[in-house]
């Protein structure tokens, strides 16, 4: 029922497109960023200082978004081509909503993360956008001006937050259909 409001609903359309909008923006400026600083020092530090100077997290910002880019080409491979371009997805009835045959994406869900291979792969993807969120959230802020120690270590805690609720319950999905903690009967 959630899947079909979703699929149906003007303003969920609307905020899908702004969403890719999005994510095209943030893929594209994070690549510029990443060449113009290779650019920009051609030649390495004499001594490097690895995490003193800063964290694994700062450093490997393109490597993690790769991983994630290629987590989402997985994902809208699918879910989003089956749901909104093949409508290769199961269809289900429930007599309650008019009997309209409707996509049952539960079920889609089910079966594909029956496989391990793709268990493995969004547990991955989920690993590297923990990383990638463990600093991008604050430093978002910080490059939009935000110094301030106080507001820094407030946002700090936030984004931390945020990454581990987010991470832990996009892993939960995968897994929890893997393991069979919730079926489609």
């Amino acid at each position: 029922r959630a899947a079909y409001f979703m699929g149906n609903s003007l303003v969920i359309r609307i905020m899908e497109i702004g969403l890719f909008a999005g994510f095209i923006v943030h893929i594209i400026q994070g690549y510029v960023v990443e060449a113009n600083n290779r650019v920009k020092r051609k030649k390495g530090y004499k001594i490097n200082l690895g995490n003193r100077a800063s964290p694994w997290t700062s450093r490997s910002m393109a490597i993690l978004g790769t991983l994630i880019f290629f987590y989402l080409i997985v994902h809208v491979a699918q879910f989003w081509v089956p749901s909104r371009i093949t409508h290769d997805v199961p269809p289900v009835t429930y007599p309650d909503h008019e009997s309209r045959e409707m996509h049952n994406m539960f079920l889609l869900m089910y079966n594909t993360f029956q496989q391990e291979w793709v268990v493995l792969l969004y547990l991955l993807g989920v690993t590297s956008l923990g990383f990638h969120l463990w600093h991008g959230f604050h430093a978002a802020f910080r490059s939009m001006g935000v110094h301030n120690k106080k507001y820094l270590t407030m946002l700090k805690v936030l984004g931390y937050g945020f990454t581990i609720i987010v991470c832990i319950l996009f892993a939960l999905m995968p897994v929890s259909m893997y393991f069979q903690w919730v079926n489609p009967n």
